[in-house]
């Protein structure tokens, strides 16, 4: 049971996780900001926690995470070089399948509104009521924006945030 505690907190008070962490929460905070309000039709919560938009979160997270563990473990190091592979893995599934997954929903979305209109027309009862979700993936400038917020925080919380919580006591020496 002791072991158990001592993960949990290895995992509530690793630097490493925590800028990923940090950066995410950061960049869902913006997206309050850079949503343009037709988008906002439903809660400041659905923007919160909901994918897409500026700045990509993702990025920011893996971004964020890489470069703080390059800053603690050394750039040259094996696991920066796995973060550093699944950062690019990540960016490429935002702007690539993700994006054009947004768009097939977008298409599927307009072709139930135009069944839902015929079925009107004719009175029918079965209407399609479920829309998919079209913001799924990013644009390149939101995987960048995303990308510079992550480095950013990484250095923030490297040479800011952390040594005031070691001296604090609230991380463990690492």
């Amino acid at each position: 049971m002791l072991e158990l505690r001592r993960i949990i907190i290895d995992l509530f008070t690793n630097p490493m996780i925590l800028c990923a962490t940090f950066s995410w929460l950061v960049a869902q905070f913006l997206k309050i900001f850079t949503t343009p309000k037709f988008r906002m039709d439903k809660s400041v919560l659905h923007v919160l926690f909901g994918s897409g938009g500026m700045p990509s979160s993702h990025s920011a997270a893996v971004f964020g995470a890489a470069i703080s563990i390059g800053l603690h473990e050394g750039f040259d190091s094996a696991v920066f070089a796995v973060v550093g592979v699944l950062a690019m893995v990540v960016v490429r599934d935002a702007t690539g399948i993700r994006r054009e997954a947004g768009k097939h929903a977008a298409m599927l979305n307009q072709i139930t509104e135009e069944l839902n209109k015929e079925k009107e027309h004719e009175n029918e009862e079965n209407a399609f009521e479920h829309t998919l979700k079209v913001l799924l993936g990013h644009t390149p400038l939101q995987v960048f924006f995303g990308a510079i917020l992550g480095v950013a925080m990484a250095f923030i919380c490297h040479y800011w945030i952390f040594p005031l919580m070691l001296a604090e006591h609230v991380l463990p020496l690492v």
